[in-house]
């Protein structure tokens, strides 16, 4: 029987807790991500009240400076650590596929000038669309639609670009290109990124509305995914019939992998915690795992270099997690993490290699503390510890340490 009927993880997505030991390994513009902190700079530079957070154990995270505005607490009602990542890379797809128990020794592959012309070409021939070739490098999302959406809506052509990630995002105004047709056009570019030289975890289609000078990105986007190369602990759950529902792209992340129950895309974190409320509710749910992602912290923040934004989207989910920790039941665990890094504050607008942040909740809880300091897959051994299935490929389980 497991400790806990129902786990729920929360993946604050990009909220990271300060640099890795191999941060100097990672480049950011030009600058090695050794002197990032997400949480850190922003709390020193534009303060940060998170009295929730700070109540499980958040100000309790070992740190080499504290956070200045997130204070320990003497006597927290969970449990809290940092993890380090073990793959080689700082992306959504390696952070999420790592903490669900993959090690990821070969990074997926990044462009920082641009897509090579024969898959430009390859595009252009399927999709009878030419391709707008000086947006074909790293991009803000929002910039790039600024820039060249008057001309998309002129002449019908395809906006592609990437970011720091190893990712193909195609932007296209629904009123010019039809969703159908850019859902088309992107499976026709995942089907052409599957292999080295262009090994791509995630082919993105980002559409949007508005006129010149206000566009807007909807909630229409979709991500085409890879499938894990190897069983995760979602797999296990799966194989052993227990439920596992996914809220936000965590199902587009494991492209469906080991999931059983797909909650739908977030149109924003607000709406991502209403439906993991939603979810927590149901009453079929008696026994199996939640996992979410809320990406706005990443998404419109953290990659805008904003830290006034960052800090309002961490205060909103903090002011909401009562209303997660009310949905709960006795038996439940309540898991709060992060995938990565992205310092607002930092050079570039890529991910920073960071520790990530672990706090621990249940109503059943009658101790509190730190874990010792681990790894990204110590969760998703966790979970199959509590719930008796194998583990991954790595992990090591801290079940017995939440008391």
């Amino acid at each position: 029987m497991p400790k806990f009927n129902r786990i729920h993880l929360v993946v604050l997505d990009s909220v990271g807790i300060g640099a890795a030991p191999d941060a100097h390994n990672f480049v950011n513009a030009g600058v090695p991500d050794g002197a990032s902190d997400t949480l850190g700079h922003i709390s020193k530079s534009v303060g940060l009240n998170v009295p929730n957070m700070a109540k499980l154990g958040l100000g309790n995270i070992p740190r080499e400076t504290p956070l200045k505005t997130v204070p320990a607490e003497s006597n927290p009602t969970g449990y809290a650590t940092k993890l380090e990542e073990v793959s080689l890379g700082k992306d959504t797809m390696t952070g999420h596929w790592e903490i669900m128990g993959l090690n990821i020794t070969e990074p997926f592959d990044t462009f920082w000038n641009g897509f090579p012309e024969e898959i430009l070409t390859k595009i252009e021939e399927f999709s009878g669309r030419k391709v707008i070739r000086e947006a074909n490098k790293p991009y803000s999302g929002t910039a790039v639609i600024d820039d060249f959406g008057p001309r998309q809506m002129e002449t019908g052509e395809l906006i592609i670009y990437t970011s720091a990630d190893p990712v193909l995002q195609i932007a296209a105004h629904e009123e010019i290109i039809p969703l159908d047709e850019l859902y088309r056009i992107c499976e026709y570019a995942r089907s052409i990124t599957l292999e080295r030289p262009a090994l791509l975890g995630r082919i993105i289609a980002r559409p949007y509305v508005g006129e010149p000078g206000n566009f807007t990105r909807t909630a229409n986007r979709r991500d085409l995914a890879v499938s894990p190369f190897a069983p995760t602990v979602l797999d296990k759950l799966n194989e052993a019939g227990i439920d596992t529902y996914a809220v936000g792209k965590i199902n587009d992340i494991f492209n469906g992998a080991g999931i059983n129950h797909d909650m739908g895309h977030n149109k924003s974190n607000s709406h991502g915690i209403d439906t993991l409320i939603k979810t927590m509710g149901l009453p079929e749910f008696q026994e199996g795992f939640s996992f979410t992602n809320l990406v706005d912290f990443d998404a419109l923040y953290g990659h805008r270099r904003d830290p006034h934004g960052y800090r309002d989207c961490l205060h909103e989910f903090d002011e909401r997690l009562p209303e997660i920790i009310a949905a709960m039941r006795e038996d439940d665990l309540l898991l709060i993490t992060a995938d990565h890094g992205n310092d607002p504050t930092y050079a570039g607008t890529d991910h920073t290699r960071e520790y990530i942040p672990l706090l621990a909740y249940s109503p059943s809880f009658k101790g509190n503390g730190l874990i010792p300091v681990g790894h990204f897959a110590d969760i998703s051994a966790t979970i199959a510890d509590n719930f008796g299935v194998e583990t991954a490929m790595i992990g090591e389980s801290f079940l017995d340490k939440l008391v």
